[in-house]
């Protein structure tokens, strides 16, 4: 399969009580950028994409099997509040706040998502199920850019997403990496989260 340098602007939705809830927005001028047949994005929103033309545009809804599966009560987890004390013993509040997410590591230093939920006395909830997880996705968008992508390209992409080059991953882009960073670029293809 040959790998194409893909550009979408797109506005991601969910139905949540009825209502369909707006989740994200990468507009045109800050669209998300991705390298197809790497596996950098979800594969059933890959199809969708890799099917259409540049000038295209979409609007597919992904169910939530194909997308982030159902919420696992088990991945919300209560760990010690001093996990996240500096030397000096101080809690970083600055990082670890109720909604924001947070990147942490295993023993084997793999690297995953948190989000944080409530902080106590001495415990916080960390909750490891992926933030759309339980929701089918709805995207509608415009495919902006469609081209065969360059070794360069893809080697680039390669590296990002094995947390070389590009400043060690997307915190060296400017974007941070929480939940909402594609339109943040992120050297060529934004955090994955949703995709």
């Amino acid at each position: 399969m040959e790998n194409k340098y893909i550009t979408v602007a797109y506005k991601l939705y969910a139905i949540t009580d009825g209502q369909k809830e707006l989740l994200e927005e990468a507009p045109a001028a800050h669209p998300f950028q991705f390298i197809s047949g790497i596996g950098y994005t979800l594969d059933r929103f890959e199809k969708e994409i890799v099917a259409l033309a540049k000038g295209d545009d979409f609007n597919f809804t992904i169910p939530c099997a194909e997308a982030y599966g159902e919420r696992n009560e088990d991945n919300v987890r209560q760990v010690p509040k001093s996990m996240f004390c500096g030397p000096d013993g101080k809690f970083d509040s600055d990082n670890i706040f109720e909604g924001n997410i947070i990147m942490l590591n295993d023993a084997e230093g793999n690297r995953f998502y948190a989000n944080v939920g409530e902080i106590g006395d001495d415990k916080v909830v960390l909750d490891l199920n992926h933030p759309h997880a339980g929701k089918d996705l709805i995207f509608e968008g415009k495919v902006i850019e469609m081209r065969d992508a360059t070794n360069q390209e893809v080697t680039e992409i390669l590296n990002m997403m094995s947390g070389e080059g590009c400043g060690g991953g997307c915190e060296g882009c400017g974007g941070g990496c929480g939940e909402h960073h594609e339109e943040d670029g992120c050297c060529g293809g934004g955090c994955g989260h949703c995709h």
